[in-house]
């Protein structure tokens, strides 16, 4: 990857600057108890508003669904689902009922409604859609110009986002010392139904670190795109993956971006991986800097899988509107906007939140 062209820039410095549209191919049924919602909210994350949605309608925050957690410092919109046994929506109004529930900043908004047999589920959205504005863009314009055009052409490395480690990576230290304790105490991994959604988040952000590492290794070594021997190729918009040779076949398909190489989400079962691809990864995975996420990794049982290296961006454009850079995008489901602004920013400011 080439060094970011922009040098700095203010980034979201208000919830207009990110807006972030979730992507669902749905045929509505008209029937059925789910009560699904199509819900404009700015400055509020997507549990909160779940929670919100549990308490206007009297129902278990279990009982509403939702695809995917969007940025709460920005202008999102995305679909809820609430299981309604007796067919009937609140009596009350959804804005009277949080008109005193929220901050001055925070807005949420009811635009759509539709009965459906079926409670929406996490992953279920195909992508997301997002508007950024970037803001005091300081560095050569021909330049970003120039590396804007070679990330939309080629993509960028799939890491994950910032957000997935939570503020300050505290989420690390938060999986660190759960691991330590489940790996002390001498009684297999049980976890209780309310510890569920915490611990799956922590398990989450140590697979996705060690992801992160190894992806470090093949950006630096430049086989973030290519492919190495050994490795297991993903085939693009799809969560199929297979093991082939290395050969002239397989590159151009490479070079065409039909298909990826993939990295270990490390966990029990086959690797996949063989030969090169395996040392790259065994470089972390054997590092006693990680041992607490392995053993802890192991200890959950968690199923190993497998992430693409490469991020394609979807119909990207971009325009300058007052010194502006307006960008324009979509991701498929599990990527982060993030990744693709640093791989175009050295530094991205964001003002300071409450």
């Amino acid at each position: 990857m080439k060094t970011p062209a922009i040098i700095s820039v203010i980034f979201k410095q208000s919830p207009a600057d990110f807006i972030v549209t979730e992507r669902i191919d749905i045929d509505f049924d008209g029937t059925g108890e789910h009560l699904w919602l199509y819900i404009k909210k700015i400055n509020m994350n997507t549990v909160f508003v779940a929670r919100l949605l549990s308490e206007w309608a009297e129902i278990p925050v279990r009982d509403v669904g939702y695809s995917g957690l969007k940025d709460r410092h920005a202008e999102t919109y995305q679909w809820y689902s609430l299981r309604l046994p007796k067919k009937t929506a609140p009596s009350v109004d959804f804005g009277n009922f949080i008109a005193d529930k929220l901050q001055q900043d925070e807005r949420v908004e009811i635009l759509q409604s539709h009965w459906h047999g079926r409670k929406l589920n996490r992953g279920t959205h195909k992508s997301n859609h997002f508007t950024i504005t970037l803001r005091d863009v300081q560095g050569n314009a021909d330049d970003i110009e120039a590396q804007l055009s070679d990330i939309a052409a080629h993509g960028v490395p799939n890491y994950f986002g910032e957000q997935r480690f939570g503020h300050d990576a505290g989420n690390l230290t938060k999986a660190q010392d759960f691991f330590d304790k489940i790996i002390k105490s001498a009684k297999p991994y049980k976890p209780h139904k309310k510890d569920l959604e915490r611990h799956g988040m922590l398990i989450s952000a140590a697979r996705s670190h060690l992801f992160n590492e190894i992806l470090a290794l093949r950006v630096a070594n430049h086989t973030w795109d290519k492919g190495v021997i050994g490795d297991v190729f993903n085939l693009n918009g799809t969560g199929s993956v297979f093991s082939a040779q290395l050969d002239d076949e397989i590159r151009a398909r490479l070079d065409a971006k039909d298909i990826h190489p993939t990295i270990s989400l490390y966990g029990m079962g086959d690797n996949k991986a063989t030969d090169d691809a395996l040392a790259l990864e065994n470089q972390v995975f054997d590092d006693a800097k990680h041992s607490t996420f392995i053993q802890g990794l192991q200890k959950v049982g968690v199923k190993a899988s497998r992430r693409a290296t490469r991020l394609l961006i979807s119909d990207m454009d971009w325009q300058w509107i007052d010194g502006n850079l307006e960008l324009n995008f979509e991701l498929p489901k599990g990527a982060f906007a993030t990744v693709v602004l640093y791989a175009l920013a050295q530094n991205l400011t964001e003002p300071t939140r409450r």
